[in-house]
């Protein structure tokens, strides 16, 4: 098997700010794997939170040995079981690597993933749509939007100086949009005090669940909030993978799986076994990218409670199709491999 990558460069429709940073863009190199006339594709992107840039992703990615693999089935044999890829590469890089080898392996037995994974039918999931710190007008106008094309779950983005801005942002969207369901995402901004006062006043609002309300770190801290909390409290900086899983499973309500944190799908099917009658549910999520970083996890949807997979629809311009999303809803391709197309080419580094 040969490798190639690709540098492009990912600009959003418009920039997104969260409680610490605010992005207008990000790199993302893709990863195309060939055998016999196939093509698999993956895809990881920058992230100045993982610490990992542009020139760190090409250098690791071109560090993974696949000529050693006859055949992308074997490849993904050796990366189940732990013997590959070696010097433990962040999660990103082996995602990206597996889903690749998915595309590719689907495509050789003319399967779509989700059949390698298990699953009969095309998983279909509602999306939530994020909206980041904004004004009330626009965060409002935003809404309706939003309900008017059909999504029915938005998330908030939360974790200002002052939080009488989130609670008015908050306000005025269950105001525009008092059908959909809110889901609400500090990023890790609170104090154990602010995250108590907070949260009844949004839960009064309506908030179905709240993301990482507390500084990641202190995991005991967010099972304790949890117990006494009037909404669900997903963990996601806390619950980077397995382990952290493990040590949350069953204090926490929920715990937000990133394919680029965990390490990539077969990771996190061990992440949804893990918690398995223990009281914690799945929310699958994602980093802003294009519908090939998305696709592997919309191969997972029917595994989730929560689905919140719209970091391709945050992008002014889209390079890949094939999951749609643009109404509310994900879906999986009933195509081979990850069921996605190339649909323009922006490259940056060759």
């Amino acid at each position: 098997m040969k490798s190639t990558l690709r540098t492009v460069r990912l600009a959003l429709a418009e920039p997104l700010r969260i409680s610490r940073s605010t992005m207008a863009a990000r790199d993302a190199v893709w990863l195309t794997v060939g055998h016999d006339g196939l093509r698999g594709h993956g895809e990881a992107v920058t992230s100045v939170y993982y610490g990992l840039g542009t020139e760190t992703l090409v250098r690791l990615l071109t560090t993974v040995d696949l000529s050693r693999f006859a055949d992308p089935e074997s490849a993904l044999d050796a990366l189940r079981t732990g013997q590959w890829p070696a010097g433990d590469p962040p999660p990103a890089v082996t995602a990206a690597v597996e889903s690749a080898l998915l595309d590719l392996a689907g495509k050789r037995a003319g399967v779509p993933v989700h059949r390698l994974l298990g699953a009969a039918a095309p998983p279909v999931a509602a999306t939530a749509r994020t909206i980041g710190i904004t004004t009330p007008s626009r965060a409002a106008a935003q809404a309706r939007h939003l309900v008017a094309n059909g999504f029915e779950i938005i998330k908030v983005k939360a974790g200002t100086p002052d939080p009488e801005d989130d609670i008015e942002r908050v306000r005025v969207i269950r105001d525009a949009a008092p059908r959909a369901r809110l889901l609400l995402d500090p990023n890790g901004a609170w104090s154990v005090a602010q995250a108590d006062a907070l949260l009844p006043r949004f839960a009064a609002l309506g908030v179905e669940a709240v993301e990482q309300p507390l500084a990641p770190g202190d995991p005991d801290a967010l099972g304790a909030l949890a117990e006494r909390a009037p909404l669900p409290v997903i963990a996601d900086e806390d619950a980077v993978d397995l382990a952290d899983v493990r040590r949350l499973a069953g204090r926490v309500h929920g715990v937000n799986v990133k394919l680029a944190k965990c390490g990539g799908v077969h990771a996190a099917l061990r992440i949804h076994e893990a918690i398995e009658g223990s009281g914690t549910e799945l929310m699958l999520g994602c980093l802003t990218a294009s519908t090939l970083g998305l696709a592997p996890a919309v191969h997972l949807a029917d595994r989730a409670r929560w689905a919140d997979l719209d970091g391709h629809l945050l992008l002014a311009h889209d390079p890949w199709a094939g999951i749609g999303g643009a109404d509310g809803v994900v879906r999986a391709s009933g195509a081979p491999g990850l069921g996605i197309e190339e649909v323009a080419v922006r490259e940056d580094v060759a």
